[in-house]
Parts: C-alpha cells; sequence; structure tokens
C-alpha cells in the first residue's frame, strides 16, 4: 500500500526537520482503527525515529521511515 512515490531519504529530512518538535501522531492500526497523540521527537537513528508520549506514559514508541512512507503513520508539526 504505497501511497508515494517520496524516497526513503526524502523521509529521513523530514523526520530530522521536526527532531526536538512538539508533533502529532497519527498510527492507522487496522480495520478502521486509529491512534492519535501528542508527543516529542526524540531520537533519530539510520532506521526508525522514537517519539516521547507528553502524556503521562513513560514508554517510547519507535517507528520505521518506511511505515512513514507507506502510510502506517504520519506525523506532523503540532498546532498551538
Amino acid at each position: 500500500m504505497i501511497k508515494t512515490n517520496k524516497s526513503l531519504q526524502d523521509a529521513k529530512n523530514y523526520v530530522t526537520k521536526l527532531k526536538g518538535k512538539e508533533i502529532e501522531v497519527l498510527v492507522n492500526l487496522g480495520r478502521n482503527k486509529r491512534a492519535r497523540y501528542c508527543g516529542t521527537l526524540s531520537e533519530i537513528y539510520p532506521a526508525l525515529f522514537t517519539i516521547t508520549p507528553q502524556s503521562n506514559v513513560l514508554v517510547k514508541t519507535s517507528f520505521s521511515y518506511s511505515e512513514l512512507l507507506c502510510g502506517g503513520v504520519k506525523i506532523r508539526l503540532k498546532e498551538s
């Protein structure tokens, strides 16, 4: 289910610009289920990036760049 013809490097550049900023994450869980939460893009690795949620949850969540390219995960800058 690839939606765009952007490269992996484009996804990495987009994520790098958002490092340390408050973002909103939309995750497609399948079967018309979606999760939405806000957090901070905390760390960037060669194959994935991690997000620390703002809520009282102490668990970091990691996503791969391919999930971002395929549309399973959408991230955007949080609007104030």
